[in-house]
C-alpha cells in the first residue's frame, strides 16, 4: 500500500498529468481540499472509492485517514492543489508517515504560479530583463517566515517575484517592494488561474492594490511583479541563436 501525493494542478481538471489521473483512478481513498482542488478530479476515482474531504480536517486527523487505509491495505490518493513541492504542507505528511513507516511517493502538478503566467501570456525569465523567479509569501496568521526572507530583502535583486497566499495583504506587498521595485514596476494578480471564473489584473505597484480592492479579491490569487511582466524591447536568447554551435544527435 502506498500514498500517492498527487498535484492537482491549479484548477482547471483537465491540467494534471497523466500519472496522477492515473493514480486516483487505481486507489481506493482518496483525500482532496475540497475548496481548491476541482471536484471533476473526484470522477476518476474508482466507483466505490472512499473519499474524504480534508478542508476541515487537522493533521492529525489526515494522518489517521492514511494510517486507516494502510492498516487496510489500500492505496490513497492525496490530492493537493498545485504542485505539492510549492506551499502544500506535504513535508509535515511526510514526516509523520516516516515515523509510522508509512511508504509514499511523489506526482509533480502544474504549480499556481506556472497557471498564472500562463493566463498572463508572459514568460518569467527574459534575457537580460529577468533570469532569477522569487516564490514566497508573506507572514500573517500562517507561519513565521524565517529570518531573511523578509520582501524588503528578497526585493533587493529585483528578481522577479511571485507571491502566494498574499493578494489579502496587497497594500503592505505594495509597501515593501516599491522601494526595491520603484512605483512603477509591472504587476499582476491573477485569481483562479485556468478557472472558467479566472480574473487577471494587470498593472503597477502604483495601482495594483487598488484594483484588487476594486475587483474583490481576497484568496485563490497570485501575485507577479517584475520587469518581466511588460519586456518588449530585449535580445533573442542564445538557444535558438544562428552563431550558436550544434551538434548532430547522437
Amino acid at each position: 500500500m502506498t500514498v500517492h501525493f498527487i498535484g492537482a494542478g491549479p484548477g482547471a481538471a483537465d491540467l494534471i498529468t497523466v500519472r496522477g489521473r492515473d493514480l486516483i483512478a487505481a486507489s481506493p481513498v482518496c483525500l482532496y481540499a475540497g475548496a481548491l482542488v476541482p471536484v471533476e478530479l473526484l470522477d476518476h476515482c474508482p466507483p466505490d472509492a472512499r473519499k474524504v474531504d480534508t478542508a476541515n480536517l487537522d493533521l492529525d486527523q489526515i494522518v489517521a485517514e492514511l494510517a486507516g487505509a494502510h492498516g487496510r491495505g489500500e492505496h490513497v490518493a492525496r490530492l493537493h492543489s498545485g504542485d505539492p513541492s510549492v506551499f502544500s504542507a506535504m513535508a509535515e505528511q511526510m514526516r509523520r508517515l516516516d515515523a509510522l513507516g508509512i511508504p509514499y511517493d511523489v506526482t509533480p502538478g502544474v504549480p499556481a504560479y506556472a497557471a498564472a503566467a500562463a493566463s498572463l501570456g508572459r514568460e518569467l525569465t527574459v534575457p537580460e530583463v529577468g533570469q532569477t523567479v522569487i516564490l514566497t509569501r508573506v507572514a500573517a496568521r500562517a507561519t513565521a517566515m524565517p529570518p531573511g526572507e523578509d520582501l524588503a530583502t528578497l526585493g533587493a535583486s529585483r528578481s522577479t517575484i511571485v507571491l502566494h497566499l498574499a493578494v489579502q495583504h496587497i497594500e503592505r506587498l505594495v509597501d515593501e517592494l516599491t522601494p526595491n521595485y520603484g512605483a512603477d514596476c509591472p504587476a499582476a494578480v491573477v485569481a483562479r488561474a485556468s478557472r472558467p471564473d479566472e480574473l487577471i489584473l494587470r498593472g503597477t505597484l502604483a495601482d495594483i492594490a487598488e484594483q484588487v480592492r476594486a475587483a474583490g479579491v481576497r484568496r485563490t490569487a497570485v501575485v507577479v511583479v517584475g520587469r518581466t511582466l511588460a519586456a518588449g524591447n530585449f535580445p533573442d536568447s542564445h538557444l535558438y541563436s544562428a552563431t550558436r554551435e550544434r551538434h548532430p544527435a547522437g
